[in-house]
């Protein structure tokens, strides 16, 4: 993995940002990750492989990133801040604990998550006091939103997709866990992934969070314990297959959606 030490994640004040850059998710001045790490998983043009490619590829042994799949302009449009909050602002949304078994579920206004609650991670945090958004959407309230994501055409057979729809500040993210295949797009911001295979379970502690785990453990993995690892911006879309041990660490303020195939 080369000089690890260099590849700590650092908390940097980046100054300069308009709001409209990030649809109103990014600040005049913020908090933000910088390190990106490296990317030692396949990213490909998705005109480049065709659905059978994928399916003899990658559907069942390993994860791979796609560019350009789909075009999800309106969607991203409709995921501003200042849309969602019109459209949602008042709804009521259900928050889990970052942590592998989320315990914990909160109700709260969307406005009072987005005006309140949406805030970069702090080092020291637990995994069971961090509160994140993703997933357990009324599919109702949510439907007239979602009916615009185009999702990435590859299935697999026998499957359907099923949405979960997330927002996050810059440090969050889930620990390692593991479930059924699917995607993850990001709207906004970036998105930093790792995986390993359903026989590696990676060494963690399942109420730390994913910062604590890249700040503290993954600079010390030796060579055959690395993850696979990669981050996604904007117009690219990860596959990861059934059972694959991953974790995620958002670097910016991200809006982003999963497709789990099921």
């Amino acid at each position: 993995m080369g000089n690890k030490a260099a590849r700590f994640v650092v908390l940097v004040l980046v100054s300069g940002l308009r709001a409209e850059d990030g649809g109103g998710w990014s600040l005049p001045s913020e908090l933000r990750l910088e390190d990106e790490g490296f990317c030692n998983i396949d990213v490909l043009d998705g005109s480049s492989l065709s659905h059978q490619e994928f399916i003899d590829r990658y559907a069942y042994s390993r994860p791979v990133i796609l560019r350009g799949l789909t075009d999800n302009t309106r969607f991203r449009f409709l995921c501003s801040k200042s849309s969602l909050l019109e459209d949602y602002g008042s709804q009521t949304v259900r928050l889990s604990t970052a942590n592998t078994f989320s315990y914990r579920k909160v109700d709260v206004p969307f406005r009072t998550f987005v005006d309140e609650l949406l805030r970069p991670q702090a080092a020291d945090a637990l995994g069971s006091e961090t509160l994140y958004f993703f997933g357990d959407n009324n599919l109702t309230e949510w439907q007239k939103l979602f009916q615009q994501y185009e999702p990435p055409p590859f299935v697999l057979p026998n499957t359907s997709g099923a949405y979960s729809f997330g927002i996050a500040g810059p440090g969050t993210g889930v620990p390692f866990h593991w479930h059924g295949p699917g995607y993850s797009e990001v709207i906004y911001g970036r998105k930093r992934w790792f995986l390993y295979p359903p026989d590696q379970e990676p060494h963690f502690h399942p109420n730390r969070t994913t910062l604590s785990w890249v700040t503290e453990t993954y600079p010390n993995l030796p060579q055959d314990e690395a993850p696979l690892e990669c981050t996604i911006r904007p117009g690219e879309v990860l596959y990861f297959p059934d059972r694959w041990w991953h974790a995620t660490l958002n670097l910016d303020f991200s809006v982003f959606i999963s497709t789990f195939l099921g």
